[in-house]
């Protein structure tokens, strides 16, 4: 993450408020996958509340959700240009609204194709507000910020976040070559039968192929994209050379977003464990066999359980 940044004298807080973030989105993501959809909004329209109301005492009893947000915030914005404000508020309530929607997803056993589930995961990875801490020290006005071409680029690197940095998969029984974010959760999510909003799983399903076929496809949908972004980066205006260098480094943060994120997926433990070092290197990862769900329905909200890939790891040893 900290690649994303330009070296300024308030960049520690700011890299604090990036990490923050990240904490922010694990404990709405924990808390909500085990709910139902109304549940699911009333979480969310405490969060909503929080990042809007940073200073409004939370009320007594409420679902701890609140207090983190409001935290995150609180401290966030003592370093975050106004413009850097609205634009962090807006992109975490346009991802707090997918979070509903995912849930309703979950359901009514909704099925997706691979465009509308795009639409929908490019605002549920939450990649846009991921994107504004790089942009805390800026005053990027909307109509910057919110320009076509920008949105556009925008949308390319949460895509390549989305698929990951694909190749083709090595045609090994049990194997499959590990990529980021929808691939690099695959097979953790298809072990506990949470696949469902998974790029690759719809994929199978939409072309009627196998794993590798759906890789295969994945590898050539990121290459397009790819090729995307770099035309598209010839095609950023100028606003004169104050905004000009202002957007100069926030593209250059954008643009480092999918190896930072390819990184922070072996380093940091979520998909793979102890092992993401070794797998960093080898590229490869044993499939999981399926296995029971990990979730005790009764859990939820402060004692919801998290799946730890090497928890799971074990599982599957007790069960073959």
């Amino acid at each position: 993450m900290r690649s994303c940044w330009y070296i300024n004298d308030e960049w520690p807080e700011h890299l604090r408020t990036g990490c923050d973030l990240m904490n922010l989105f694990f404990v709405v993501d924990e808390y909500t996958d085990v709910e139902p959809a109304p549940v699911v909004r009333g979480m969310v329209d405490v969060v909503i509340d929080a990042l809007n109301n940073p200073h409004k005492p939370r009320p007594a009893g409420e679902i701890l959700l609140g207090k983190v947000a409001q935290e995150f915030w609180q401290l966030g914005i003592k370093t975050a240009t106004p413009t850097s404000q609205h634009h962090i508020v807006e992109s975490l309530t346009a991802y707090l609204e997918s979070v509903v929607q995912q849930a309703a997803d979950r359901d009514n056993n909704t099925l997706r194709t691979i465009d509308t589930y795009l639409h929908n995961r490019r605002q549920n990875i939450g990649a846009r507000p991921s994107f504004v801490p790089m942009e805390l020290d800026l005053d990027l006005p909307d109509h910057v910020f919110y320009h076509p071409v920008i949105l556009e680029l925008s949308m390319y690197i949460t895509d390549l976040i989305i698929l990951g940095n694909a190749s083709r998969t090595l045609p090994c029984h049990n194997i499959i070559l590990t990529l980021v974010q929808d691939i690099a959760s695959y097979n953790k999510e298809q072990a506990v039968g949470d696949d469902r909003h998974n790029i690759l799983t719809i994929a199978m399903r939409q072309f009627d192929t196998d794993f590798l076929g759906a890789m295969d496809w994945v590898t050539n949908y990121h290459a397009e994209v790819e090729m995307k972004f770099l035309d598209g980066l010839k095609r950023v205006p100028s606003w004169g050379s104050k905004i000009d260098r202002q957007m100069k480094q926030y593209l250059y943060g954008l643009a480092n977003w999918p190896r930072c994120n390819d990184s922070w997926n072996f380093e940091s433990g979520r998909y793979f464990g102890s092992k993401g070092r070794e797998v960093q290197k080898t590229r490869r990862v044993p499939l999981l066999p399926k296995l029971a769900p990990y979730q005790d329905a009764s859990l939820r909200r402060e004692n919801v359980v998290v799946p730890f890939i090497d928890t799971l790891h074990y599982k599957a040893i007790q069960v073959q």
